[in-house]
């Protein structure tokens, strides 16, 4: 069992940044693929973002490439996610998930483990 927390969101302009972070605890998180997904109100749960366990691939949604950067400390058992020039699109609520896989993947179906999510609100 693999528990994730996440912290870091909150309220920002458009072009701003903030940076996410999510703690596991419970089972080394080491071997996982983790991943970041995100969903607003009235839409489904989209990838945003993943990373394998050794850092080695990282794998970003076109609607954030170039924008946000992923990285994991395995030390630290954190994964965080970089987010800079930050659009209103952005909003949404911000979440960590754990995939049992070495295969990077960005379905969320294939992720067994999530947190409960952070709120990132950006204003115009």
């Amino acid at each position: 069992q693999v528990r994730l927390v996440e912290s870091g969101g909150g309220l920002v302009q458009a072009g701003g940044a903030l940076r996410l972070s999510c703690a596991a605890s419970g089972r080394s998180s080491d071997d996982y693929t983790m991943g970041w997904f995100r969903q607003a109100p009235g839409k489904e749960r989209e990838f945003v973002a993943a990373v394998t366990w050794s850092a080695a691939t990282k794998y970003y949604a076109d609607s954030v490439k170039g924008r946000f950067g992923i990285s994991r400390d395995n030390a630290k058992n954190t994964v965080y996610l970089q987010m800079n020039s930050l659009r209103p699109e952005d909003t949404a609520r911000y979440y960590c998930a754990a995939a049992t896989t070495v295969v990077i993947t960005s379905r969320p179906e294939e992720y067994s483990y999530w947190g409960q999510g952070t709120q990132v609100t950006v204003s115009s």
